[in-house]
């Protein structure tokens, strides 16, 4: 699995970013066909916005945005929305040939 970080508009601390990858680096225990994950700082005029988008096997792609808060906060924010999102897809793929009825 690899992790990216990028900015636009802004520069990276190095703690920001060892945070970045500490939390995406989380997301790989809920899906095991994660190849590859980029997580995208943007800072605007008045605020900060996060953007992780993950790419899996079979051609699957989660984003999550975030934009409330400081840069830590939206990073907690996008991975809180991208464990969801797995999660349920996870759970989809799974029960498609068994559903419950």
């Amino acid at each position: 699995m690899t992790i990216t970080v990028i900015a636009r508009h802004m520069e990276v601390t190095p703690p920001l970013k060892s945070y970045a990858e500490q939390k995406a680096s989380k997301l790989g225990k809920y899906y095991d066909l994660i190849q590859e994950i980029e997580v995208i700082f943007d800072a605007g005029k008045d605020r900060t916005t996060v953007e992780i988008i993950v790419n899996a096997e079979h051609k699957n792609t989660f984003v999550a945005h975030h934009d409330e808060g400081d840069a830590y906060a939206c990073v907690d924010g996008c991975v809180h929305k991208l464990e969801r999102k797995i999660t349920e897809h996870k759970d989809k793929f799974r029960n498609r040939k068994h559903p419950n009825d």
